[in-house]
C-alpha cells in the first residue's frame, strides 16, 4: 500500500512533465523568433525577456558548471557600464548596454536549460532550421522582387531576409545549414532530399546576402564539419559515405552557383564583392586604418570611450569585435571577452569527440563559434542574437559532460567493494 507522501509525489509527476514540455515548447518558439529581427525591440526580445523571467521565477538554477560563464559575462558588462561614465552625452548608450546585458543573460539561460534537459538541443536546432529556411525564402523572393514589399527584405541590393543587415542574416544561416549537413551525412539516405532542399534554400539566401564574411564562414564551417566527422567516425564505410556525400554536395553547390551567376544582377554584384580588399577596407580611414588607430587610441583609454562613440570620430563603426570590446567595454570588458572565448573554445575542444547524445550539437556550435570569432576581426558580433545562442549551447553541452562525470563518480563511490578472497 502506497503512503500519502508517495501518492502525492506520483500525482505531481504528470504536472511536472507537462510544465517541462511547455517550457521546452516556449524555448523552441523563442529560438524560432530569433530569425525575424526587422525592427528593434524585436518579438524575440519581448518574448525571451518574459520567458527568462518566468523560468527563473519557477526555480531555474545556475550550476557551478555554468557559473563561470555568468561571472565572465558580468565582468564584461561591468566594463561596459564603466565606459558610460566617460561619455559627455549618454544619448542611446544606456539602451545599448541594456541590450548587451539582455543578450548575455540569454546565453546563461540557454546553457542552464540545456544542462537540465539535453533533449532541448534538438528542439533548438529544429527551430533554428525552420527560422533559417523561412527567412532565407523571404530574402530570396525579396531580392528578385517576387513578393509584395520586397524592399523590406533587401538592403543595398543585397538580400537580408527578416533582418536589419545582410551581414547578420548570412552568418545566422550557417549553424542550421551545418546541422542539416550533419543529418544528411549521418541519417538514412531516404530522408536526404528534404534536407538537401533546405540546405540549398539557405545556401542561396546566404549567397545573395553578398556578405564576404558569411561566405568565408560557411566554407570554413562546412569543411571543418566534414573533417571532425572523419576524425570521429573511424569505420571505412562511414568515411566513404561522408566523402561521397560531401563531394556530391560541393558539386551541387558549384552548379547552383553557376546557374545563379547567369543572372546579370547577381553576376555584377558578385564580381564586385569578390574583390578581397574593397575601397572602404584599404582606403584612407578605411576599415584597416580604423582598426590600427582604434587599438592605439584604446591603449590610452582604460575605461573605453563608450558605445557608438567610435562612429562619431571616424567614418564608420569599429567592424572588429576585439576593438569593439576595448572601445565600448574598456580594458575590463576586453580581458573578460578574450578570457571567455579562450575558455569556451578550449573547454569545447576537450569534449568534442566524446560519444555522447549531445556531441553532434556541441560539435556544430563549437565549429560555428570558432568561425564567428574569426570573422569578428572584420565585423562586430556583440549584438548578434545567434552568437549568444551558440555560446549558451557550447556551455550547456560542457555542463552536461561535467554532470555526467559527477554521476559516474557517485556510482563508483557507492559501488560495494568486492569481497576479500583467500590466496
Amino acid at each position: 500500500m502506497s503512503t500519502p507522501a508517495a501518492t502525492s509525489v506520483t500525482g505531481f509527476r504528470p504536472q511536472i512533465a507537462a510544465v517541462a514540455m511547455l517550457g521546452s515548447a516556449m524555448v523552441t518558439f523563442g529560438v524560432f523568433l530569433s530569425g525575424f529581427v526587422i525592427a528593434e525591440p524585436a518579438p524575440y526580445e519581448v518574448f525571451m525577456a518574459a520567458l527568462i523571467g518566468l523560468w527563473f521565477l519557477f526555480g531555474l538554477k545556475i550550476s557551478r558548471s555554468v557559473a563561470p560563464l555568468l561571472a565572465l559575462l558580468i565582468l564584461f558588462m561591468t566594463g561596459g557600464i564603466l565606459s558610460l561614465t566617460v561619455m559627455s552625452d549618454l544619448a542611446t548608450a544606456p539602451m545599448y548596454m541594456a541590450v548587451s546585458g539582455f543578450l548575455c543573460l540569454t546565453s546563461v539561460f540557454y546553457a542552464a536549460i540545456i544542462e537540465t534537459r539535453h533533449e532541448r538541443l534538438k528542439l533548438i536546432f529544429d527551430a533554428w532550421v525552420a527560422a533559417g529556411v523561412i527567412t532565407s525564402l523571404l530574402g530570396i523572393l525579396g531580392y528578385f522582387g517576387a513578393i509584395p514589399g520586397a524592399a523590406n527584405f533587401t538592403l543595398y541590393d543585397r538580400a537580408k531576409g527578416a533582418f536589419q543587415d545582410p551581414n547578420v542574416f548570412g552568418p545566422f544561416l550557417v549553424a542550421p545549414s551545418l546541422y542539416l549537413m550533419y543529418r544528411l551525412l549521418s541519417d538514412r539516405i531516404a530522408t536526404a532530399p528534404i534536407k538537401a532542399i533546405a540546405i540549398l534554400i539557405m545556401a542561396l539566401g546566404l549567397f545573395l546576402s553578398f556578405s564576404r564574411a558569411a561566405w568565408a564562414l560557411y566554407l570554413f564551417c562546412a569543411c571543418a564539419l566534414v573533417f571532425v566527422m572523419l576524425l570521429k567516425q573511424r569505420t571505412g564505410a562511414f568515411r566513404l559515405k561522408i566523402l561521397v556525400l560531401a563531394l556530391g554536395g560541393a558539386l551541387l553547390m558549384v552548379v547552383a552557383l553557376a546557374v545563379a551567376l547567369q543572372i546579370p544582377q547577381v553576376a555584377d554584384l558578385f564580381s564586385s564583392r569578390t574583390q578581397l580588399v574593397q575601397d572602404y577596407d584599404g582606403g584612407h580611414l578605411g576599415r584597416f586604418d580604423r582598426h590600427k588607430i582604434g587599438f592605439l587610441m584604446s591603449m590610452e583609454k582604460p575605461l573605453g570611450i563608450g558605445p557608438m562613440v567610435f562612429s562619431t570620430m571616424f567614418p564608420e563603426d569599429e567592424h572588429n569585435i576585439w576593438l569593439k570590446s576595448l572601445t565600448s567595454y574598456g580594458w575590463l570588458g576586453f580581458v573578460s571577452y578574450v578570457s571567455l572565448m579562450i575558455w569556451t573554445v578550449t573547454m569545447g575542444f576537450r569534449f568534442l569527440l566524446l560519444d555522447r547524445p549531445w556531441q553532434p550539437y556541441l560539435m556544430i556550435a563549437w565549429i560555428v563559434l570558432i568561425g564567428h570569432a574569426a570573422i569578428g576581426n572584420v565585423i562586430d558580433t556583440d549584438h548578434w542574437r545567434h552568437f549568444f545562442l551558440l555560446l549558451g549551447i557550447v556551455w550547456g553541452c560542457c555542463a552536461l559532460e561535467y554532470r555526467h562525470r559527477r554521476g559516474l563518480t557517485r556510482v563508483q563511490l557507492h559501488r560495494p567493494s568486492p569481497a576479500p578472497t583467500l590466496r
